[in-house]
C-alpha cells in the first residue's frame, strides 16, 4: 500500500516536472528578450536535473544521480557562457571598450590619467 502511493507520488511528480519543462521550453522559444531566454536554458537544466533524481528514485540506480550532477555542472556553465557571451555583444552595442568596467564610455577620453 504504501509502495503503490510513492509510486503515484513520484509519478506525478514525473509529469508535473514534465509540463513545466514543456512550458519553459515554450518560452525559450517565444521569449522576447535574451536574458528571458538564458533564465529560461537554466529552469530547463534544473527541471531535467529534478527529473534525473525522480528517475534515480523509482529505479533505485546511484548512477543517474551522478549524471544529474553532471548535467547540472554542465548546465550552469552553459548558463555562465551564454551570461558572459550577451554580456559582451551588449557592452558592444553600446560602444563600450573591451575591458571597461565602469559603464560609462566616454568616446573624448584618451586613456589619459584624470585628476
Amino acid at each position: 500500500m504504501i509502495e503503490s502511493a510513492y509510486d503515484g507520488l513520484l509519478t506525478a511528480a514525473a509529469v508535473v516536472l514534465g509540463v513545466l519543462a514543456l512550458a519553459a521550453l515554450v518560452r525559450l522559444i517565444l521569449g522576447p528578450r535574451v536574458a528571458d531566454r538564458i533564465v529560461m536554458v537554466n529552469m530547463i537544466t534544473t527541471l531535467v536535473t529534478a527529473m534525473l533524481a525522480v528517475l534515480a528514485v523509482v529505479i533505485g540506480e546511484n548512477y543517474i544521480a551522478d549524471i544529474g550532477i553532471v548535467y547540472a555542472l554542465l548546465g550552469f556553465s552553459a548558463v555562465i557562457v551564454l551570461t558572459k557571451l550577451y554580456l559582451g555583444i551588449w557592452r558592444e552595442r553600446r560602444g563600450e571598450k573591451p575591458g571597461d568596467e565602469s559603464g560609462e564610455f566616454d568616446p573624448e577620453d584618451k586613456g589619459g590619467d584624470r585628476p
